[in-house]
């Protein structure tokens, strides 16, 4: 227990916010009630409701992006944050409710054998079901990044992530804003950069508010683009190189 509180007081947690007014209230406070010792911050992404007066009322730190970047853009933000004020490790969860606090104790617990810890849905818990175009095209995804990280992953589109020291710092400079830059070129990028992932099982909820940003009927098109970004993550050249031949 000693250890877990340790890890939690070194811990960030990040959560993107994009007109989530009415959910992210309880998330933090849920997060902060659950993981205590733990930074919470919210970032709004451009929200044109009051998600950030609603994530402050909760207790939350607060950063407001001007216009909306995406997950990605958001998350670079916290990773730039959390090595700026001292946090070795950074957790994403949804702040519309979906993500379930109490599995962080276990993704930090993996951070001791790993840098990047995914919280996988379809991996002994919970009762999510995905099905149709959506489920072969998550099934393609994670075969196709098993192979590349070399070690079983089943959800390689989680947003319910954490990253330790190495990743946060990798992160911090090379985090794709990019749409699915969060989740498929980010997990490229973590392996290329020398990083081990892993996953533990972890349930999805139902969103306690707001609106998806995908809907049933959008989910075919969102992993075929998926597809994509991981062409193009897969052709670009690895960090290393990339450096070498002075481009960002």
């Amino acid at each position: 227990m000693e250890h877990v509180q340790t890890a939690l007081e070194k811990t960030l947690i990040v959560m993107p916010a994009f007109n989530e007014e009415e959910s992210v209230g309880a998330v933090v406070r849920e997060v902060l009630d659950q993981l205590p010792g733990a930074g919470c911050l919210v970032v709004d992404d451009g929200s044109s409701d009051n998600t950030a007066v609603a994530a402050r009322a909760a207790g939350a730190l607060v950063a407001v992006l001007p216009i909306n970047l995406g997950v990605g853009g958001a998350m670079r933000l916290g990773f730039r944050y959390a090595l700026e004020h001292g946090y070795s490790n950074v957790v994403q969860i949804d702040s519309d409710g979906q993500h379930d606090p109490g599995t962080v104790p276990a993704m930090l617990a993996g951070l001791a054998d790993a840098d990047l810890v995914i919280g996988a849905r379809f991996a002994g818990a919970g009762e999510y079901v995905a099905s149709g175009p959506r489920r072969w095209a998550m099934i393609v995804l994670s075969s196709l990044l098993s192979r590349i990280s070399g070690t079983r992953l089943t959800d390689t589109t989680s947003g319910l992530r954490a990253s330790g020291p190495r990743a946060v710092m990798l992160f911090s400079k090379h985090y794709p804003a990019e749409y699915l830059g969060d989740t498929v070129e980010s997990l490229v990028i973590a392996v290329r950069g020398g990083c081990r992932v892993m996953q533990v099982p972890a349930s999805m909820r139902v969103r306690s508010g707001g609106t998806p940003s995908h809907g049933a009927g959008k989910s075919a098109v969102y992993l075929g683009r998926a597809m994509i970004a991981l062409l193009f993550a897969l052709l670009r050249p690895p960090l290393g190189r990339r450096a070498e031949g002075g481009t960002a």
